[in-house]
């Protein structure tokens, strides 16, 4: 009897046991089913698709170049204290190359990526600068009127839908110039392609950056980087102007050993310069420098260059080759949002480009939200999907076969389009969107992983 009162209490505890094993593995099972990557953080996965119009596509990008206003500064580039004792700085702690190179993946010279250096806060730059971005009205004013209006107040309200790991930072900072370079590189980028002004020059939201770039160009060395410029719409820009700009970069630049030259299909070495809304200047202007016979011609000259012309709409592409233009790209992370940004349409594009010798580089990005800056165009927004989103225009790029893929971007904060480290975070007034359930490195180890596969299926191409 007391041998069988004791098998019978095992039983129970026995049977006890194996009933909350059980509910224990099915409550881990039901958390790791509400981290699936399927689960959109808003709307669509991939966006509802073009917009319903032409005419407010097109004014949608309008609106893009007004809010980031090519204008000229009123005075010159103030350069402050701070910012010599920064680039005293950052020339200072540079530690060894060899050191470097042993521990980050090796740069693709074939994988540009768009960056930004336009962000201040008050510790470099004395005020906040883009962080405070203003938000922007709705061009119909009845629909304007039902969205917020004024600026955001940094540091715990910034104009991004996203928080950046290194917080409101300033682009003259040290630390982050290093950060940055280091992330470019551990993504396996090559070439970084600098959005840019000339000297006295800005968008209306930001201050003249262009004495930055000897510190950038440094710094990019140090990292086995190489940069080019992103030429921005200023003001009055044409083809005299653009003459300028290009003799005053090559001159000032060019020497650097971080200034990226491409190797043409002929073995010439070209500096590369990205001319964004280049749309907007007719063909006529951009043929007298961009063709032999122009007026203001660059070719066969110390200043010749590669120039990649932004494709929106189809019919660009032939006022590109009309232009004298040496390739397009198509720089939104929207799929669906313009002709060029449609995934679909890229082979085509590249058909087109290789019988006209043009290069196609299309522009890849991990998504699309910028109701931060334009609380009423949530339309436009691209889920990242964890990434997928990401990975699939990659795999569209790699389709067509491309000698450069682009990528937007390591740092456009507004637009999120960012692949830069971003963290959780939640303030009184807004919940930050974030990369859980991965960590904050995880868009820079994707691209890594795509620069990698690029490589091996460049490979094959070229067999």
């Amino acid at each position: 009897i007391l041998n069988y009162d004791i098998m019978a209490r095992f039983r129970r505890r026995t049977c006890i046991i194996l009933l909350l094993f059980i509910l224990f593995i099915c409550s881990i099972m039901m958390a790791l089913k509400t981290l699936r990557p399927d689960r959109a953080g808003f709307g669509d996965p991939f966006g509802l698709g073009l917009l319903p119009e032409l005419q407010q596509r097109t004014v949608l990008l309008d609106n893009k170049q007004n809010s980031l206003n090519r204008i000229q500064g009123d005075t010159a580039t103030r350069v402050s204290n701070l910012h010599g004792i920064a680039v005293n700085t950052m020339k200072a702690s540079m530690p060894p190359v060899n050191k470097l190179e042993e521990e980050l993946s090796s740069p693709n010279y074939n994988f540009h990526i768009f960056y930004y250096s336009w962000f201040g806060n008050p510790q470099f730059d004395g005020k906040y600068i883009h962080w405070n971005h203003p938000l922007l009205p709705h061009w119909d004013p009845k629909i304007a009127n039902n969205y917020p209006k004024g600026r955001h107040n940094p540091p715990e309200d910034i104009g991004s839908n996203f928080y950046p790991e290194l917080g409101s930072y300033s682009s003259k900072d040290p630390s982050v110039i290093e950060a940055h370079m280091k992330q470019m590189r551990s993504a396996s980028t090559g070439v970084i392609v600098l959005s840019w002004y000339p000297p006295g020059m800005a968008d209306e939201n930001g201050e003249p950056t262009d004495d930055l770039v000897p510190v950038i160009l440094d710094y990019a060395h140090k990292y086995n980087l190489k940069v080019t410029f992103h030429i921005e719409p200023y003001k009055d820009r044409d083809d005299r102007s653009m003459y300028h700009n290009v003799k005053y970069i090559i001159d000032k630049y060019g020497g650097h050993p971080a200034f990226y030259r491409h190797k043409t299909s002929t073995g010439r070495f070209l500096p590369m310069f990205y001319v964004y809304d280049s749309y907007v200047t007719i063909p006529e202007i951009w043929a007298n420098l961009l063709t032999v016979s122009g007026s203001q011609t660059i070719r066969n000259t110390p200043y010749d260059a590669l120039f990649i012309a932004l494709l929106v709409e189809e019919r660009h592409k032939h006022d590109i080759h009309r232009s004298g233009f040496d390739g397009m790209y198509t720089y939104f992370a929207t799929n669906g949002f313009s002709y060029g940004s449609s995934h679909h349409n890229w082979a085509s594009l590249k058909a087109f480009c290789d019988s006209n010798n043009l290069m196609f580089i299309p522009s890849v990005g991990p998504g699309y939200i910028d109701t931060s800056i334009r609380p009423w165009n949530n339309h436009n927004t691209r889920n990242r999907v964890n990434g997928k989103y990401y990975e699939t225009a990659f795999s569209a790029a790699l389709l067509v076969r491309p000698e450069i893929i682009s990528i937007t971007s390591f740092n456009e904060w507004h637009e999120g389009t960012q692949i830069e480290k971003a963290v959780p975070k939640r303030t009184g007034q807004v919940v930050y969107l974030d990369y859980k359930p991965h960590k904050p490195n995880v868009y820079l180890e994707l691209t890594q992983k795509w620069s990698e596969k690029y490589r091996k299926e460049q490979e094959q191409w070229l067999m």
